[in-house]
């Protein structure tokens, strides 16, 4: 999917309008929350009803009218401050979107030097969704191995292990306290993890918190710079996005990100990194489900959302 000329000058066009500080909605709300707004803006303000008039939000609820799905969106322009928040606050389960976090978190305990550490499983430890680590039951595989597995091939028994050397999913959340996240609730592994349903909290979280856990790995200083540089890599190459955040920017940009789904309700979701040429990155983070329990997912709803959110913050 590419960005269309015709789009852009849409939505330079609808750009006029007055732009609205952010807020925001509370967990489990129903209502949509949408607004785009200036780091220059001093603080946030409630936004109503009105708020959807802003092209984007028009634009998503369209999506989830078109897609039969409940779509969050979160993302922010590190350059000008500018964010896109459409139900940002409301809860989705995170699936597999974790696993990025979790290599983050190992980075952070052991460094890159100590990450040529070697953990050895056995086949019971093997569960679905493996494919790196059911070919090294007889070596096992370093630290560094599990996280290119677990990042770059979303392999569940790497994560498992990840998870191992951080003291199981509450010593994950704990990390993720330590950097300001209050929200993210992580109580299984996988692949448990990833059968939300409606109405459950274990293992959810929201746009805005993944994203903003996202850009502390890879933009901010939770992480030394070679650590940094090492997870950038791995999210770079992931060989599990390409139809998703990937397929919704203009060409040329370069996205890092890690995927998930889940096992009902057609749960999708994408975070990422977006660096444009020239310009700061962009973090993003979309979530998606279906009010179906058997219904599949479409990788096309994030792609589009994630050409919304590119206009929106052109």
């Amino acid at each position: 999917m590419q960005y269309t000329r015709a789009r852009r000058a849409v939505l330079g066009a609808l750009a006029t309008l007055a732009l609205v500080p952010i807020v925001a909605c509370g967990q489990g709300s129903s209502a949509a929350s949408s607004s785009l707004s200036a780091a220059s803006s001093p603080s946030a303000a409630a936004t109503g009803p009105g708020a959807a008039t802003k092209p984007f939000a028009g634009e998503l609820k369209e999506l989830e009218r078109t897609f039969d799905a409940r779509l969050g969106v979160y993302a922010i322009d590190t350059g000008t401050g500018r964010e896109v928040a459409y139900r940002d606050g409301e809860r989705f389960g995170y699936a597999s979107t974790f696993k990025a976090l979790a290599a983050g978190a190992v980075l952070r305990k052991y460094s890159l030097s100590g990450m040529d550490r070697v953990i050895t499983y056995s086949k019971e430890d093997l569960v679905a969704n493996s494919p790196v680590t059911e070919k090294h039951v007889e070596t096992g595989m370093s630290l560094k191995e599990l996280c290119d597995a677990t990042i770059r091939y979303s392999d569940n028994t790497a994560a498992n292990l990840l998870f191992d050397q951080l003291g199981g999913p509450k010593g994950l959340q704990a990390v993720l306290r330590g950097i300001g996240d209050d929200v993210t609730l992580m109580e299984r592994r996988e692949p448990e993890l990833s059968r939300w349903v409606p109405g459950d909290t274990r293992d959810t979280s929201t746009p805005r918190a993944l994203a903003k856990d996202l850009r502390a790995f890879v933009l901010g200083d939770v992480l030394g710079k070679g650590e940094r540089a090492q997870l950038t890599e791995w999210l770079r190459t992931n060989t599990t996005g390409d139809e998703l955040i990937r397929a919704g920017v203009p060409k040329g940009w370069v996205v890092g990100d890690k995927t998930g789904s889940g096992s009902y309700h057609g749960a999708r979701n994408d975070i990422a990194v977006v660096w444009p040429p020239d310009s700061a990155p962009i973090v993003m983070a979309i979530m998606s489900n279906r009010p179906d329990k058997d219904a599949a997912y479409d990788n096309k709803l994030i792609a589009e959302a994630a050409s919304v959110v590119v206009g929106a913050l052109s």
